[in-house]
């Protein structure tokens, strides 16, 4: 891997530790990064007989997430490659992006915050463009899974002769499923944040009303609730005749209808004047208590199931793709691992990018595979 250094910011937090700790397991040497220098020498030395050999295990650097400047002295050129787990991403995560972006270096991050996501491909990545940063945020559970299964369901019914115009992209959890205190102080911001989605091939404000229900396998049939994420900007790049994508999640259970009517109140009370303070208080309220999550034997009893749904111009089905792996939590470390060996090797162009549009179907069907995230149907 050459000169190639992993720099992990946020380290110490739930799914910093599980991040870093697979990142130690596989050799990768990462650079254990936060405010605190006494958290981050006992995750080093709780870390280092982990690591394959001496030579990779990790180290430390003290820095702050909300400073810029901290954080752009971790990175010494574009071949390193900056990962992010600093949730909530709307109140901590912009620092580490504008220093990726001076650097002309690599940047993942594990936001599931639309409005964040957004901010990357909009505003940062023409940046990027500039400066040689590549930028592939929402690299976890969410938003991976519904981009390959997106791509895949495309790429099939391509081979059949048939054109897609649409796909849909179900979000859910087969089994218990517990949040961890990262996750909670993230959705409590995006409730009351602005949504969008892609329709008529624009990128447009505001989601469907309802839900819609999707076929998940052995005769069960759950409903989601819209949400907007990367796959509104990754997948038309990807399958270049579509119109639209949904994108759709489905934790809530039973829950789901009383949870997407709460979700469109709160979309509304977003247009309010003077609502974003309101919304800033709340997250760093929520973001004080972090580092909480379920532990393993938790995660083991959930599965991540992602389903998406191909239709052509005049709503005909054209094929469903369901895939499942390990728990939400367990993905999202092993996909930042992956992620940011194959950032610093791939050759990816500079911009921000979705993970399909980076590094090609082939190569993340193959690596999902390898993480145990593979196609059903």
């Amino acid at each position: 891997m050459g000169s190639m250094r992993i720099v992990l910011l946020g380290a110490t937090g739930y799914t910093g530790r599980l991040a870093a700790e697979t990142m130690v397991r596989a050799g990768l040497a990462p650079t254990l990064a936060g405010r605190r220098h006494d958290d981050l020498v006992r995750l080093a030395d709780r870390l280092a007989p982990l690591a394959p050999s001496p030579q990779t295990e990790p180290g430390i650097a003290v820095a702050d997430a909300t400073d810029s400047a901290s954080v752009r002295t971790l990175l010494h050129d574009g071949d390193d490659v900056l990962v992010s787990t600093v949730g909530p991403f709307m109140e901590l995560g912009t620092a580490a992006v504008a220093a990726a972006v001076d650097a002309g270096a690599g940047y993942l991050d594990s936001t599931g915050e639309p409005p964040f996501i957004r901010s990357i491909f909009q505003e940062w990545g023409p940046r990027a463009e500039e400066t040689g940063a590549r930028l592939i945020p929402a690299f976890g559970y969410d938003y991976v899974p519904g981009n390959l299964a997106g791509a895949i369901v495309c790429a099939r019914a391509r081979e059949t002769g048939h054109t897609p115009t649409r796909v849909d992209v179900g979000y859910f959890v087969d089994g218990e499923f517990g949040l961890s205190s990262g996750t909670k102080a993230s959705a409590a911001g995006v409730m009351l944040s602005p949504s969008f989605g892609f329709r008529q091939g624009q990128l447009l404000k505001g989601n469907p009303s309802g839900t819609r229900s999707f076929d998940v396998g052995r005769n069960r049939s759950w409903k989601a609730m819209p949400v907007a994420g990367s796959e509104h900007f990754g997948l038309p790049r990807v399958e270049s005749d579509l119109t639209d994508v949904g994108v759709w999640l489905g934790w809530a259970g039973r829950w789901t209808p009383a949870a997407a009517v709460a979700g469109q109140v709160a979309g509304s009370l977003a247009a309010i004047p003077g609502i974003d303070s309101g919304v800033t208080a709340l997250r760093r309220r929520l973001a004080k208590t972090t580092g909480q999550g379920p532990d393993s034997a938790a995660r083991g009893r959930a599965r991540t199931l992602v389903v998406a749904e191909a239709t052509d111009a005049v709503g005909r089905p054209l094929g469903t793709v369901c895939l499942t792996g390990p728990s939400p939590y367990d993905l999202t470390a092993e996909l930042l691992a992956w992620g940011a060996v194959s950032l610093a090797t791939k050759g990816v162009s500079p911009g921000a990018h979705g993970p399909v549009d980076a590094f090609g179907l082939d190569v993340v069907e193959r690596g999902c595979a390898d993480m145990g995230l593979i196609a059903i149907t």
